[in-house]
């Protein structure tokens, strides 16, 4: 449905959300059939077959495309299936670069699976676009990163990398799952492909698995397509009637994450048996400016440096009681986690090391609680260590 404002808050509530012409529900039912009667052989009227196309589906996809400031979106069952789709239109022999410090699923994905099937992969740190460029070959096809990463938050200037791989005819992609399209929009930097684990932020509510792949190149899209339907590794459409539901109260969820973050971020600062914290919000992060040139917004996730070892850390995450001790992110309830134990466990320990995932390092998802009973939960933690 297009509606007449641009603006973000207008665009989650309405845009591909029509009212049903029978009834006049405002909430568009849910569409589960898995396919659809022609008058006559190959006449039908817009849907044959739910693998193709599905109208519970369409209606995620168009609202999602209008968030992120794309012309297509396809929605996927899972954030790993939107990443095996879009490596899925790559050849053997092709080279693709990443960052260094991807989401372990992600990487396992590309250097367990990707590489085995022919294609060449190398890992740099993105903070430093001299690094990209130099490790770029003739057969580089794709530049793919992570903006802020999973899970130490470090940023890539988007604008820069996407005027750099333009240059060289390079695909970017960018997994936008931490920020939301509501705080960092990289296809209006300049990126090409937008990815999006719609577990997290788009649904909001730790109850669905999705995946999500976003552009505004027709030669993309039609290849995301295509390998939608032959592929098949299609959204459901409860996820995407559930999904729907989640985008109306993007903006407001992520105005509270954020707040939240903010406060907790600077409590662990001041906090004596905190090391380090690693939150784009704090002014004492290392690329502030560049998180507030490219992002409206500093979003819900940090990590930190607890001091001592593994004992310190288990004994602390141990201890939360509001604060939740599980993988995932993005929900509405704050979630905890030890990165090398946990997300991160299939990362080989010496690349861990290297990136700072060692055992004093936990990652928080910040819900949208009580900003006092959270710290409290925190503080108490903290006095078991």
């Amino acid at each position: 449905m297009a509606t007449k404002s641009e603006n973000f808050e207008t665009l989650a509530v309405h845009a591909g959300q029509v009212p049903d012409a029978t009834f006049g529900a405002v909430v568009p039912p849910l569409y589960v059939s898995s396919t659809y009667a022609q008058t006559t052989p190959g006449d039908f009227k817009k849907f044959d077959y739910s693998r193709a196309g599905n109208p519970t589906r369409e209606n995620f996809e168009v609202a999602l495309a209008a968030l992120e400031g794309g012309t297509k979106a396809f929605a996927f069952s899972s954030g790993c299936a939107a990443t095996t789709t879009i490596l899925s239109q790559f050849q053997a022999g092709d080279h693709i670069l990443a960052g260094d410090d991807l989401y372990g699923g992600s990487r396992r994905l590309m250097s367990q699976v990707f590489a085995h099937l022919g294609l060449q992969f190398d890992f740099v740190d993105t903070r430093d676009l001299s690094k990209v460029e130099s490790a770029i070959k003739s057969n580089t096809k794709l530049i793919w990163v992570e903006t802020p990463t999973n899970p130490t938050m470090k940023l890539t200037d988007l604008e820069g990398l996407a005027k750099l791989a333009k240059a060289k005819n390079i695909l970017t992609a960018v997994d936008n799952t931490f920020m939301s399209p509501y705080f960092q929009r990289p296809l209006t930097l300049g990126i090409d492909i937008v990815m999006h684990s719609a577990t997290k932020y788009l649904g909001g509510h730790s109850d669905l698995i999705a995946g999500a792949v976003v552009t505004n190149r027709d030669d993309v899209a039609e290849k995301i397509g295509f390998l939608s339907l032959s592929m098949g590794a299609i959204a459901s459409p409860w996820d995407c009637h559930l999904l729907s539901r989640s985008l109306k109260t993007l903006a407001v969820r992520m105005d509270r994450h954020q707040e939240n973050a903010l406060k907790v971020a600077n409590y662990l600062e001041s906090h004596s048996k905190v090391e380090k914290v690693s939150y784009p919000g704090l002014e004492s992060f290392p690329q502030f400016e560049l998180a507030k040139k490219q992002m409206s917004g500093f979003g819900g996730m940090l990590s930190f440096y607890l001091k001592g070892g593994l004992a310190e850390s288990r004994r602390f995450l141990e201890a939360v009681k509001i604060f939740t001790l599980a993988e995932s992110l993005g929900g509405v309830e704050s979630l905890i986690e030890h990165p090398a134990l946990m997300t991160h466990g299939s990362v080989p320990a010496e690349h861990r090391k290297e990136l700072g995932i060692v055992d004093n390092f936990v990652r928080v998802s910040v819900g949208i609680e009580n900003s006092d009973d959270l710290i409290q939960d925190l503080e108490q933690a903290l006095g078991q260590v």
